[in-house]
């Protein structure tokens, strides 16, 4: 039997599915999904264990027209994510109409594809079928056809799992013949103080108001074992300290909450997934710090990991 395997990369516009659709390809949670848009920072690679083959996605930040310097560096990080693999899948949300964004996005990936040469395959998924009734659907498939040049179009749903195997074969097609790249059962090879950091945001992230998301950074500080005998469960207590910045007071406010009410939920939320995640009994220690202006700030963005 052939084998293939290779890396494939979700693009789209902010919040239209991307990381719900690579996290339900993999089976499992390995991006945050936010009904916030700019949620994801870090290339996410969740990778899908097959017997015919091995499929590495790259999980991005929303392509968009930049407004601040870290905007430019996500763009930046997306482009060169672009040129190193095999297939693209564009994801466009089937209860949206396409717009600019959409558009602008349709017009970079046409300049990875030069008039007369073979370029990186793009893959065009309609996401989010379940929200829309049939009628809109195929107006939708219609206009995404219109867009540009694409080697598939795929309709799915994250939800209800509708035709997400059908996306992974399509995927896999476009992959070169070849070995596994990572071992049996690996699911993503994102080291654990950034998945940490991620569940942490993204329970930060959970109900607040609009303006918080693209100011909101998250840094693990540490996690250490505690020097003591694991508990009845057998499993060992960890220590995990992380500090939340945001650009001004007034936010510093909202992710604190009342008397402190909002980062005691934020991090009940969080440490259930990062139990899970690292499979010890957690302390979390939450610490919310200003850090002014942040985003436009060349040295801070350095120190934030951008």
């Amino acid at each position: 039997m052939t084998h293939r395997s290779g890396f494939a990369c979700l693009v789209g516009r902010p919040n239209t599915g991307k990381s719900t659709l690579t996290n339900a390809l993999v089976g499992q949670k390995v991006a945050i999904t936010s009904g916030r848009p700019q949620t994801t920072r870090h290339v996410v690679r969740g990778i899908v264990h097959r017997e015919d083959a091995q499929l590495v996605l790259v999980d991005t930040p929303g392509l968009h027209r930049p407004r601040t310097l870290l905007g430019e560096r996500l763009n930046d990080l997306v482009r060169d994510t672009l040129t190193e693999v095999d297939v693209i899948g564009f994801c466009l949300p089937a209860d949206e109409k396409i717009g600019p964004g959409d558009r602008f996005i349709a017009e970079q990936l046409a300049r990875l594809r030069p008039p007369g040469r073979a370029g990186t395959p793009v893959v065009a998924i309609v996401t989010k079928t379940d929200t829309v009734p049939r009628a809109r659907l195929a107006e939708q498939l219609i206009a995404v056809d219109q867009l540009g040049e694409w080697a598939d179009i795929v309709p799915v749903s994250s939800r209800d799992g509708y035709q997400v195997d059908v996306l992974a074969d399509v995927l896999v097609k476009h992959l070169p013949e070849g070995p596994a790249l990572y071992p049996e059962g690996e699911l993503t090879d994102e080291p654990e103080q950034v998945m940490v950091a991620e569940l942490v945001r993204e329970a930060a992230l959970e109900g607040v108001r609009d303006e918080l998301p693209h100011s909101l950074a998250v840094v693990v500080d540490e996690i250490v074992p505690r020097d003591q005998p694991p508990g009845a469960d057998g499993r060992p207590l960890l220590d995990v300290r992380v500090h939340l910045f945001v650009e001004r007071d007034s936010q510093k406010a909202i992710v604190i909450g009342r008397g402190g009410a909002r980062l005691r939920d934020v991090g009940t939320r969080a440490r259930t997934q990062i139990e899970a995640l690292l499979g010890a009994r957690v302390f979390l220690d939450l610490h919310v710090k200003v850090a002014k202006d942040w985003q436009r700030d060349p040295k801070q963005l350095g120190r934030l990991g951008f």
